[in-house]
């Protein structure tokens, strides 16, 4: 892409730590993803809200597939993502009219709500209405967060800031790992701990959506152009920002002339952003990605592992999380072959399995993962941006509420044959990526329309009636 403006801009604490802070929102979210696997593995957490599934865990004969196959146990992984789905469509009316920071305070203040009540729940319900609370914080933090670092970042270096947000959810993934495993020795309340903890990276985004700047984009399109002016000045360390700021105000001179972005949105000209956007967000799941990280305790228990065991092999799964299709097809044949329903994996194969589930989980720590949340953070034009995320974030969060309250019963029915399923859809999303997905780098955010879309050999059709 060459011939694309660079900006000038410099580097500066203070815009390393509104990127640091809003990426917050990413650990927040990657610690509900990792703590529930760990939780839902505990006997103590078992005992108290699933005495059923317990019983099952620990009958000598049980199916191996089946011991944790429980619609309600599903329901306290998967209520947060249905929650989420939900609000992410309210967050992007709050993106809109309030701003991208209000939008972040908003999510923090739900994720505090739902740790606080999830960790104290006394009955089921109380549980997951906590987990509910939790989800709407996703729905807020996972709309603003991604367009705040996208629309804050220097261009040259957009990738590698929104990258922030996937390296935290990675890193809360972790954290809810050793914390997992730290707590299963805590009866009998490891569990609640495991659950409270999550109150502690919430209090830290609370206080930095207090500290963090409103982007440049959101000021201007609130009418407050002399401190979009002075802020864009401030975020790029350098006084030269007026040829920037003056694409970002034609940007908005145009969002201003669309008074509902989400018919607009629907239009054939805002197609290409928007099939890019809800695609990338049903491919990331259907990796198969979070069957893994949010049961990983779960399926290694399944392989023979016992408690301590299987937590430990999670920690090391996050570990190896800060290719796919085959790493997919081998699982599913040393466990078709050697997995039957009552029997355990040898210690040998086991440590294979944990094994190419760390290679399958770095391999989309550096692809899917990251790539997923960037490219529709900044692939649509201001006048949709909002909306656009919004359902890329609701796509993302109704299919990854299929994974968490599936996943369990596919493993009963389906057996191993799941992580063929799986990786055909990572064939599939392979061809579409090759064909459909356009390269953005180095393109400014608010000149994605005329740079990309218009030059695609295949999106250029959807605007060609506009233009």
């Amino acid at each position: 892409m060459s011939g694309n403006p660079i900006y000038p801009s410099k580097f500066t604490l203070y815009v390393g730590i509104c990127w640091i802070l809003a990426a917050f929102g990413g650990l927040m979210f990657g610690y509900d993803i990792g703590i529930s696997g760990g939780v839902t593995a505990m006997d103590d957490f078992l005992i108290k809200f699933f005495p059923k599934v317990h019983e099952r865990k620990m009958h000598a004969k049980e199916d191996n597939y089946c011991k944790y196959d429980d619609q309600y146990l599903q329901l306290f992984t998967s209520s947060l993502y249905l929650a989420a789905l939900v609000s992410s469509f309210f967050a992007s009316k709050v993106c809109t009219k309030f701003g991208r920071k209000p939008t972040i305070l908003a999510a923090s203040l739900f994720f505090l709500a739902g740790a606080a009540l999830s960790s104290g729940a006394p009955n089921l319900w109380m549980l997951i209405i906590g987990r509910v609370l939790l989800g709407i914080g996703v729905g807020f933090g996972n709309e603003a967060v991604p367009l705040f670092l996208s629309e804050i970042a220097p261009v040259q270096h957009r990738g590698a800031v929104n990258i922030l947000f996937q390296l935290f959810v990675t890193i809360g993934i972790l954290i809810a790992n050793l914390v997992n495993y730290w707590t299963s020795k805590l009866h009998p309340y490891g569990w609640r701990v495991s659950l409270g903890i999550a109150g502690v990276p919430a209090a830290i985004l609370f206080i930095g959506s207090l500290i963090i700047t409103e982007t440049p984009a959101s000021l201007v399109e609130h009418g407050k152009e002399s401190s979009g002016y002075t802020t864009l000045q401030k975020i790029r360390g350098v006084k030269e920002v007026d040829v920037e700021f003056q694409q970002i105000k034609r940007a908005s001179e145009i969002a201003q002339g669309v008074k509902q972005p989400f018919k607009k949105l629907l239009t054939r000209s805002s197609m290409p952003p928007l099939i890019i956007g809800v695609m990338l967000q049903v491919f990331q799941q259907f990796t198969g990605i979070n069957a893994i990280m949010f049961y990983a305790p779960v399926l290694f228990q399944t392989v023979g592992f016992k408690n301590d065991a299987s937590l430990l092999s999670s920690v090391i799964t996050g570990l190896v999380n800060v290719c796919c299709t085959l790493v997919s097809v081998v699982i599913g044949v040393i466990l078709q072959r050697d997995l039957n329903a009552t029997d355990s994996l040898s210690k040998p194969e086991a440590i294979v399995v944990v094994f190419l589930v760390c290679l399958f989980v770095s391999a989309f720590a550096w692809s899917w993962g990251p790539l997923g949340w960037l490219i529709p953070s900044e692939t649509f034009p201001l006048e949709t941006r909002t909306a656009g995320f919004a359902f890329a974030v609701s796509s993302n969060m109704l299919c990854t509420f299929i994974i968490a309250q599936a996943f369990l019963s596919m493993l009963c029915h389906m057996r191993a044959l799941i992580f063929f399923f799986f990786g055909g859809w990572i064939l599939v999303m392979g061809i579409f990526v090759y064909y459909l997905l356009p390269e953005t780098k180095n393109v400014p955010i608010d000149a994605m329309v005329d740079t990309v879309w218009n030059k695609h050999r295949v999106w250029k059709k959807f605007t060609a009636d506009e233009n």
